[in-house]
């Protein structure tokens, strides 16, 4: 599946003295399986942008297609199901539910997708081991480390099959180790699974990790280029 942007253009308080161009007729492709980096400096745009992607903004003009469907056409309705059926989600803030255990917060979306009990708990049991808390799965988010939680969020986000997963900063609250960690994760399950990943970052952690750059600044893309220094994850994924 492909992601077209064309002349996607946000204007957030758009009848006042005081506009704010957060987009400015942005004009983008992300082919599946792509490992994207959108980068620039706070207020540049990249988490609208990201939100665009996403279904949970809509522009002022221009359209995000992916493959045949335009997203930004779409009613509210249409959109919560889309959100649910096809894109995977990833805070800074993690946004766990605090009264849910690791297992329960991945299980949860795939019970809103109409899952059995059984089939949600395998698969949240199988995600959470592969990203590494096989023995935390019924721990809660306040007896989870950062690090710990951001890997709940991954395999949440991962939970109903996602084509794509829109990571907003989401290593803005991490140490250096729980970073590396948590990219050869999402790096590892980009190449096994063929998940377009696209990042929303200021990280220089994240970009040097990132098969492709776009750079965003004053609601304009600026730079896209292929990352000469990628490299693919050859390290096998705890089972």
């Amino acid at each position: 599946m492909t992601i077209k942007v064309r002349k996607l253009t946000k204007i957030y308080n758009p009848n006042t003295d005081f506009p704010v161009d957060a987009l400015k007729k942005v004009d983008l492709s992300i082919e599946q399986g792509e490992f994207v980096a959108v980068m620039g400096p706070s207020g540049s745009g990249k988490t609208t942008l990201l939100n665009m992607l996403g279904g949970l903004d809509t522009p002022t003009k221009g359209e995000v297609k992916i493959d045949d469907l335009v997203i930004t056409s779409l009613s509210e309705k249409e959109k919560i199901q889309f959100r649910r059926d096809q894109v995977g989600f990833i805070f800074q803030d993690y946004s766990l539910l605090p009264v849910l255990t690791a297992l329960e917060n991945v299980e949860f979306i795939m019970q809103l997708q109409g899952a059995t009990a059984s089939e949600s708990r395998a698969r949240a049991s199988k995600l959470l081991e592969r990203v590494g808390l096989g023995s935390h799965l019924h721990k809660r988010p306040s007896q989870l480390s950062g690090g710990q939680q951001q890997r709940v969020a991954v395999a949440r986000a991962l939970a109903p099959n996602p084509k794509f997963v829109m990571a907003d900063e989401p290593t803005a609250n991490l140490d250096a180790k729980s970073t590396a960690d948590l990219l050869d994760i999402m790096q590892q399950l980009n190449e096994s699974e063929g998940t377009t990943f696209i990042f929303s970052t200021h990280d220089p952690r994240v970009i040097s990790r990132a098969a492709r750059v776009i750079v965003i600044d004053d609601g304009a893309v600026t730079e896209d280029s292929l990352n000469p220094d990628y490299r693919p994850h050859l390290i096998p994924m705890a089972e």
